[in-house]
C-alpha cells in the first residue's frame, strides 16, 4: 500500500481543513439566526402567544390568502405557460422578460405599482370605485399583491417542464383523435405534475411571506390585510413574543415547503 508523500498529505489537510472550515462557515452564518428564534422563547410563551388573536387572525389571512393566490396562478398560469412554449408569437421575448421581472423588481416599488394602477385614484381603480368596489387596502389587494410577487416562482417552473416534455407523446395522443384541450389535461399536466407541484409549493411559501407590496398596496389592517410578516414587523414594537412566535411558524413552513420540494424534484420529466 503506497502513501501520500509528506508535501501532498500536508497540501490534502490543507484543503480537507480549509474545505470543512467554509462549509461550517456558511453552515452557521444562515442556520444561527433561525436558531436563536427558537432559543428566545420557551414552549410555554410560544403556546400563550399562539393563542394571542391578533396572532391566529394574521395566521389564517395568510394561509387563506396564500390558497387563493395559488389557486389562481395554477388556473391561469398553467395553461398559459403551456400556450407560451408550444408556440411562437411576435414580442415572445418581451413576454419573457416581464414575467420574470417581478423577481428583480423591489416588492415595494410592486406594491406602488399596482397602488398607482389600482387604487383608489388609480388608472383603473378609479373606475372600479365609481361602481363601489374598492380594490387597494382590502384582502382582495393582498391576494392581487401575492399573485403579482410570487406568479414567476410558477410561471417558471411550468416552462421549464413543458419545454423538456418531448413533444412525441402529445402528437401520439392527436394522432388518436384527442382534442388539444384533452391533450393538455390526459397527457401534458399528468406528466409534469411532479414539477408543477414542486413549483406551486415554493409560489405558495413566496406568497405566505409576502411583505412589501401588501404593505404598499393593502396596508397593514388587523383582520383584513395583515398576514404573518406585516404581523411580525407590528410585534417589533408591540408584543415582542408573538413576533417571535409567528416567525417561528414561518419558519417551521417555509422549512416543509423546502423539504416537499427536495422530494418533488425527483420526480423526472420524459425527455425529448
Amino acid at each position: 500500500m503506497t502513501s501520500l508523500p509528506a508535501g501532498k498529505g500536508v497540501k490534502r489537510t490543507i484543503m480537507l481543513t480549509g474545505a470543512a472550515v467554509l462549509v461550517a462557515a456558511v453552515v452557521l452564518y444562515l442556520a444561527l439566526p433561525i436558531i436563536a428564534l427558537f432559543l428566545r422563547t420557551t414552549p410555554e410563551q410560544f403556546l400563550d402567544s399562539l393563542a394571542n388573536p391578533e396572532v391566529r387572525s394574521a395566521l389564517i389571512l395568510s394561509l387563506m390568502t396564500s390558497v387563493i393566490s395559488l389557486f389562481v396562478i395554477i388556473l391561469v398560469g398553467t395553461p398559459f405557460a403551456y400556450i407560451h412554449c408550444r408556440h411562437q408569437y411576435p414580442a415572445k421575448v418581451l413576454v419573457d422578460t416581464i414575467i420574470d421581472l417581478p423577481l428583480v423588481l423591489p416588492p415595494a416599488v410592486a406594491g406602488l405599482a399596482l397602488l398607482v394602477l389600482y387604487g383608489r385614484m388609480g388608472l383603473l381603480g378609479q373606475y372600479a370605485n365609481m361602481l363601489g368596489i374598492p380594490i387597494a387596502f382590502t384582502t382582495l389587494a393582498v391576494i392581487m399583491a401575492q399573485v403579482f410577487v410570487a406568479s414567476p416562482f410558477y410561471l417558471r417552473q411550468a416552462k421549464s417542464l413543458f419545454d423538456q416534455l418531448d413533444p412525441a407523446y402529445e402528437q401520439t395522443a392527436r394522432t388518436l383523435g384527442a382534442s388539444p384541450a384533452r391533450v393538455f389535461a390526459t397527457v401534458v399536466v399528468p406528466l409534469t405534475a411532479g414539477g408543477l407541484v414542486s413549483g406551486a409549493v415554493m409560489t405558495f411559501g413566496r406568497a405566505l411571506g409576502e411583505f412589501g407590496a401588501t404593505i404598499m398596496f393593502a396596508g397593514n389592517l388587523p383582520g383584513v390585510t395583515q398576514t404573518m410578516p406585516l404581523a411580525v414587523y407590528v410585534s417589533m414594537a408591540g408584543d415582542f413574543n408573538a413576533g417571535i412566535t409567528i416567525s417561528i411558524l414561518l419558519v417551521i413552513i417555509s422549512f416543509a415547503i423546502m423539504i416537499a420540494v427536495r422530494l418533488l424534484a425527483k420526480t423526472e420529466v420524459p425527455h425529448a
